[in-house]
């Protein structure tokens, strides 16, 4: 199955681009918690809406929303609003040699276990949804 919304996906990764010059510094800051670790990790096949990422971490939707305005602030990921929800996604960083070392903490996460076993939920919880708006559009 796949996800109802990845032409969504696709196109906000293609378009988010981060304006900001990122410091080292303020990169390895935003990359020392955990959770922020995680929520990159579930933003590397794209756009995720914050409810996905509180059903996947089963954190509060307020402790993940500091943590995603964290990684916003330090612009490592783009947000749009639709509705009442917030969908964010990993930008793409101007510079070539922070790109590259993002790129590659990224692949690292990948190797986890338990960024792993996130990335499952976030594949079942994706289909979950695009069956149900399927299946809405269908009855509509």
């Amino acid at each position: 199955m796949f996800c109802a919304h990845i032409c969504q996906h696709v196109y906000n990764r293609l378009v988010s681009h981060s304006s900001k010059p990122l410091p080292l510094a303020g990169l390895f800051a935003a990359l020392a918690d955990t959770t922020r670790l995680r929520l990159l990790n579930l933003m590397t096949g794209g756009e995720v809406c914050v409810c996905h990422f509180v059903e996947i971490l089963g954190q509060s939707q307020p402790k993940i929303s500091r943590h995603l305005a964290y990684l916003r602030n330090a612009g490592i990921v783009a947000a749009r609003r639709e509705g009442k929800w917030m969908h964010y996604s990993i930008c793409s960083i101007a510079d070539p040699q922070t790109a590259s070392m993002l790129a590659s903490i990224l692949d690292v996460l990948g190797n986890d276990k338990q960024m792993r076993t996130d990335r499952k939920k976030l594949d079942r919880v994706c289909c979950e949804v695009g069956n149900v708006e399927l299946h809405q559009i269908q009855k509509g």
